[in-house]
């Protein structure tokens, strides 16, 4: 009757240690997924008449879902390519990144221009408590920022959405 009751003693402590061993080995890459998913691949995304395209990489951080979801920060790297033959137009990468003020959401935009044909121009910046990350190709003349018919005609890409 002994020999039973260690036996019993001995199957329970066997089945905490696999069952904690279980739970460990199950949240561990849970959280590895977690921080995996925050960075991800984007584009390549065309100008109408694919006259140029943009591709990169978004890494979002530290997303706080308290009363506006934001992230801490957001960094967009990457590339944008000139398919055009003329040296008076370019490709034009337009960001639009919503962002958290107080309990508002507006927004700015981040340009980036190359106007030589078929050689990239990397790119890369980072913003601060972000809620939206949107993105539009064009290709257009040169000038010092993108027109408003690039900024305002067609839709806008969503390439990061705080959830």
């Amino acid at each position: 009757m002994t020999i039973s009751r260690i036996l019993t003693g001995l199957t329970i402590a066997a089945t905490a240690t696999i069952a904690a061993v279980a739970t460990v080995a199950t949240v561990a890459p849970a959280a590895q997924a977690a921080t995996a998913a925050d960075s991800a691949a984007w584009g390549p995304y065309y100008a109408p008449g694919r006259a140029a395209h943009a591709v990169g990489t978004l890494t979002a951080t530290g997303e706080d879902h308290a009363d506006l979801p934001t992230a801490d920060v957001v960094r967009v790297s990457g590339k944008v390519y000139d398919h055009t033959r003329p040296a008076a137009t370019c490709g034009w990468a337009v960001f639009r990144i919503t962002y958290r003020s107080g309990s508002n959401l507006p927004f700015r935009q981040h340009a980036v221009r190359d106007c030589s044909y078929r050689t990239p121009k990397r790119f890369s910046f980072s913003y601060q408590d972000v809620y939206q990350v949107e993105l539009k190709v064009c290709a257009e003349g040169k000038s010092a920022k993108p027109s408003l018919v690039c900024q305002y005609a067609g839709t806008w890409k969503t390439l990061y959405l705080s959830k």
